[in-house]
């Protein structure tokens, strides 16, 4: 069970002798007055539930375009891809097909894959299948699609046109990267593959691909797959390992982020609002790259390209070189047109000295302060407060190590035309 409530009362939250009290809730108010009424009339579990509802349909709307009546666990909300990667990550699947979403939670990919067509989703928690099933029959008009309670051990796949599955990655109760300690392990992933593969397979974005795959005895062929780091809203989101055909680089790494072109996630890829993919595929540099004294220019990667360890690579195919060893910021004589990497023109170089710092930005009124670091024992935030000066001009300091000491590179940002 997700939380301590009987399923029972889940099967309440769901129905339509909740719904009166989720809109009463959702209607603002005193909480304390509405905690009271609710108490008059529900149980405690019920009570619990309606007032954590409100709380994680909240939370969710900057996530998932259907939060305000969807049904949520903690735990369910946290595990959830967003709607923007999930609708990117349902149009590799082929329209009208039936595929399977396994270890469904409360449905972020459920609900996405259904538009595109009939998807049964399979969760072996009684309580997030509920969960799923009710948010699946609000939102598909879909024919074909249900949400089975069972463990993805006891399916047999050889009907399904594709797959995918989100594996729990904290079966002990505290988050893992370590590919062979979710659940379901490698040898069920093999075992599904067989039976079908076709498969996109959601794993963290740190998975030890460049040391622990690589030593693993697991059966499955991760060398064959796409292996995708996507990002969205400055963060890499999440690492998917496409398999058969829906792998569009098979045996390559691919850094890709997803941006939207009006930030309104309750519109999604609509007409007007769509979602702007840029994708970079190929390989790890064997050999680390040779640096170059700052230029003009400093620029900044992806977090997918830092995620694949593709920035590199990337890197060559651009002219730009690394600015120190271990320090993933690049430099360069030009801005860059290019949404995998973010430009700054160089204002200012110097040691890292708050006493050198605070009176330069003074001077130069910048009040408005952005600080990024890469390699440094640093807190952003509370360099920022520390330099905090007063003006209506704009920077960027940027904190690495550079022959040994702490740089502090003050720059723009630069507004180019992405493409």
């Amino acid at each position: 069970m997700s939380i301590n409530e009987p399923l029972d009362d889940y099967h309440w939250l769901v129905s339509q002798a909740a719904k009166p009290w989720l809109a009463l809730a959702a209607d603002g108010g005193s909480l304390t007055q509405l905690t009271a009424r609710l108490r008059k009339e529900l149980s405690p579990n019920q009570v619990h539930l309606v007032l954590q509802q409100i709380e994680l349909r909240h939370r969710a709307r900057q996530r998932l375009a259907l939060a305000s009546s969807m049904f949520f666990t903690s735990v369910g909300l946290e595990q959830a891809t967003d709607t923007v990667v999930a609708r990117y990550k349902a149009g590799r699947f082929s329209a009208g097909q039936l595929v399977a979403d396994l270890c469904c939670g409360i449905g972020g990919d459920l609900l996405e894959l259904a538009r595109r067509g009939p998807v049964t989703g399979v969760d072996r928690d009684p309580a997030s299948a509920v969960l799923a099933a009710a948010n699946l029959s609000q939102y598909s008009d879909r024919t074909g699609s249900h949400v089975l309670t069972s463990s993805v051990e006891e399916l047999d796949l050889s009907n399904f046109a594709a797959w995918h599955i989100d594996p729990d990655r904290r079966p002990q109760g505290r988050r893992t990267t370590h590919i062979d300690l979710h659940e379901p392990g490698p040898a069920v992933l093999a075992k599904l593959l067989q039976q079908c593969p076709h498969a996109a397979i959601k794993l963290a974005p740190a998975a030890g691909f460049d040391g622990e795959i690589a030593e693993s005895s697991s059966s499955v062929p991760w060398h064959e797959a796409e292996l995708q780091w996507i990002s969205r809203g400055g963060q890499c989101r999440q690492l998917v390992a496409w398999f058969g055909n829906l792998a569009q680089h098979p045996g390559q790494r691919v850094a890709t982020r997803l941006e939207l072109t009006v930030p309104d996630i309750a519109t999604a890829g609509e007409p007007g609002n769509e979602i702007i993919v840029t994708s970079f595929a190929g390989t790890p540099m064997q050999d680390p790259l040779s640096t170059a004294p700052l230029q003009t220019f400093l620029h900044e990667p992806d977090p997918a390209l830092l995620a694949s360890h593709l920035a590199e690579a990337h890197a060559v195919e651009l002219g730009i070189a690394p600015l120190a060893p271990d320090v993933a910021y690049y430099t360069g004589d030009t801005a860059l047109d290019h949404r995998l990497w973010s430009s700054f023109a160089i204002l200012e170089t110097m040691p890292y000295k708050p006493k050198l710092l605070k009176p330069w930005l003074r001077e130069r009124g910048i009040g408005r302060l952005e600080v990024k670091k890469r390699g440094v024992d640093l807190e952003p935030e509370k360099v920022r407060r520390e330099l905090t000066v007063s003006g209506d001009q704009s920077a960027t300091l940027l904190l690495c190590r550079v022959e040994g000491r702490i740089t502090a590179i003050i720059g723009q940002r630069v507004a180019v035309n992405k493409s």
